[in-house]
């Protein structure tokens, strides 16, 4: 069933690939954050869950029952997004990253912000 609620080349090819992407990054991120220092491993976590879900929100949106659910799973995603963003920059302010641990997850994290926002003002018909 195809979903009508969003532009089938946006959501594959671009957001969908990104969060993927993002996800991967974080979850290998994880991995050598624990293996760094253990003091901050519930912070880790915190970032492997809402780093990974921002993908998993925007694939859950593939089945969405209604407009109103298509928005409220991206609404979702950019909410996991805001909050990885959140933890990526406590951990630069704590030196526990580095400067350019934070500029390439910001930047990658911030792009997928971007096309979560447009995407949703787009279903609500406000672009």
């Amino acid at each position: 069933m195809e979903n009508v609620f969003e532009p089938e080349v946006l959501y594959e090819s671009v957001l969908k690939q990104k969060s993927f992407r993002f996800a991967i990054r974080i979850a290998k991120f994880y991995k050598i954050l624990v293996q760094r220092d253990k003091v901050f491993d519930p912070i880790f976590k915190q970032i492997l869950r809402c780093g990974t879900s921002i993908g998993a929100n925007i694939s859950e949106a593939q089945s969405a029952s209604s407009k109103k659910d298509f928005i409220n799973k991206l609404s979702i995603s950019l909410k996991e997004s805001r909050e990885t963003l959140y933890w990526i920059k406590l951990l630069n302010e704590t030196e526990t990253i580095s400067e350019l641990e934070l500029i390439s997850l910001q930047n990658d994290c911030e792009e997928i912000i971007k096309m979560l926002v447009s995407s949703i003002k787009t279903c609500k018909g406000l672009q």
